[in-house]
């Protein structure tokens, strides 16, 4: 199901500053920002500036530029974390089915903790 990206999204009211957050890293291509609900002691958003549904939309729409620049900013934004060298999880969920609640694409940076295998053998 293609969803149309809403521009009153959370992630856009941010990206304009109509919505506060903390902000760890911006670029001219992405922001950075703690998610409100941390699941680990490290828990970053990475948001791209451009209007990105998911990651298929980002990936056929974005231009090679801008997707370079949104994955250096996820890597400086896990080094400034203090994630980089450690280790961290990226994550991000491609559509409803898979979980994805807003609907401007973005990236989870994982962090701060051991984080266990992400799927087990018994879970499929």
């Amino acid at each position: 199901m293609v969803v149309a990206y809403d521009r009153d999204n959370i992630f856009a009211k941010i990206l304009r500053g109509d919505l506060p957050c903390t902000k760890r890293h911006e670029t001219e291509w992405a922001m950075a920002f703690d998610d409100i609900a941390p699941k680990t002691p490290v828990h970053v958003l990475v948001v791209p500036k451009g209007e990105y549904v998911d990651f298929n939309d980002f990936t056929a729409r974005a231009t090679a530029e801008e997707q370079a620049g949104f994955w250096r900013a996820v890597k400086e934004t896990a080094e400034i974390c203090g994630v980089g060298e450690e280790g961290f999880r990226l994550t991000t969920n491609n559509g409803e089915v898979a979980g994805q609640i807003v609907f401007h694409f973005h990236v989870h940076i994982f962090g701060g903790r051991p984080l266990g295998r992400m799927v087990r053998a018994s879970d499929g």
